[in-house]
This record gives structure tokens, sequence and C-alpha cells, in this order.
């Protein structure tokens, strides 16, 4: 998922050239630690109109070192990308996998407005607060096993549709069961923007775009101008 006026994520330390990852809360074994300080691996992100983006994917048999080998390099192709989720099959890969981070970026935190343009800021459109203690989430075999009658209508953008962002109305909260980065069974309950990414990443899943849920005038518009640009970039 991507939002308008997104700044740099929060920026970690690095060692002999290597981002560091925020580390999982669970102990990690000898084996597991190299994964983190590996040379940042950026995957290329397939945007619409890819064909890919229509696979429904297949759940994960175990949760194991290659798993999360996919998971790193995920969570470093969605903070170059500037987004606060992605999708396994935004990088050509069709398995339930969904990393987030939906914390503040460093410059959000100091001077409260991500945008820096015209764009609308973050705070304009969602409650930031308590997002400070947000932190690098992984999903897998996600499950919403519960949706809030109240609905709830924020402005959506997509790493694989860059550029364009239009209001999408979902379930305000929701609970979500999946498997953690060490494979633990995990629940939790989502509200606000957490409610909103983990049910964009999960349609991703489910081979369904943001787009999908606009009118089809307006997809068909945004479609068009997609094209136009494929066109033009070819072209130049």
């Amino acid at each position: 998922m991507a939002l308008p006026g997104r700044l740099p994520s929060k920026i970690y330390p690095t060692i002999s050239g290597a981002k560091a990852r925020p580390t999982p809360d669970a102990p990690l074994d000898a084996g597991q630690c190299r994964a983190y300080f590996k040379v940042m691996t950026v995957r290329a992100i397939i945007e619409v109109p890819d064909e890919r983006l229509k696979t429904i994917s297949t759940p994960v048999d175990a949760v194991t070192d290659d798993t999360r080998a996919l998971m790193d390099d995920m969570v470093d192709t969605m903070y170059a990308a500037n987004g606060i989720g992605l999708a396994a099959i935004q990088v050509g890969v069709s398995q339930r996998i969904v990393v987030m981070d939906i914390s503040p970026s460093e410059e959000e935190v100091a001077d409260g407005d991500a945008s820096g343009d015209d764009a609308p800021s973050r705070e304009d459109r969602y409650d930031l607060d308590g997002l400070e203690e947000e932190k690098l989430r992984y999903f897998v075999n996600p499950e919403i096993t519960w949706v809030s009658d109240e609905m709830a209508n924020y402005q959506e953008g997509c790493l694989s549709v860059p550029g364009f962002y239009d209001d999408v109305e979902r379930p305000a909260q929701c609970r979500v069961k999946f498997l953690d980065y060490h494979g633990v069974e995990q629940e939790i309950d989502c509200d606000g923007l957490l409610a909103t990414c983990i049910q964009h990443e999960l349609d991703h899943l489910n081979g369904i775009v943001f787009l999908d849920h606009l009118s089809r005038l307006k997809r068909q518009m945004i479609l068009k101008k997609i094209r136009k640009a494929s066109r033009d970039a070819e072209v130049a």
C-alpha cells in the first residue's frame, strides 16, 4: 500500500553498507540472525495491468528460512519504494505473505506533516496517534476472522498503481489471524490505518487491487492513463 506524500520510512543503522532491519520480538538463532544484516535486496514491483496481480495466492505450508528470506526482501523493497505495506504477489511471488510498517517516518514525527508538497498529509486523512509505537509486521497466511459493521472511508494508493489515489470504503475494524516471522500463530484486532492497510494487502492475495473498489468509470480512466504512460515510455 502507498500513501500520497509518503516520505522515506524510518532510517535504520547500517553495518558495512548493509541495512539493519528492525529485529522481530522473539529471540533469533544464529542462522536467522544472518538474514538481518545481508546486503539490501530490492525486488521489482509489478504494476497494473500485469495479469499476475489477478492471481489468487497460495497458502504457505510452513515458515522456513526461504520464507523469511523472501519477507526480508519484501521489507527492503517496501522501504525502498516508500510504501507502508507489500504483498508477495507484488514482487511476483504467489504466496500468501504480507509485510507492513505503518509507523510514522522520522519527518512525520518531527514535523507532523509528511507531504512537503500539495498532497494531503497523512495527518489530514488518518489518526496517527499511537502509531509511533507501531512496528514492522509480518503476516503469513493472514485471514480476516471478523469485521465491524462500522465502515471507514480512506484515501488509498498502491505501489502497483503508482501515482494514483482515491477513496475506498472498508470496515473500520477487523480481526486477523496469521503466522508471524517465526511461524507462530497470532491473532490481532486492527482499527484505523492498520485495519485499512491489512484489508488492502489481503485484497492483493485474492487477486484484487484497490482500483477494483472504484466505479467502472474511474477505473477505466486510470487504466487508460496507465496504458498511455506505458506507451509514452516505450517511445522515449
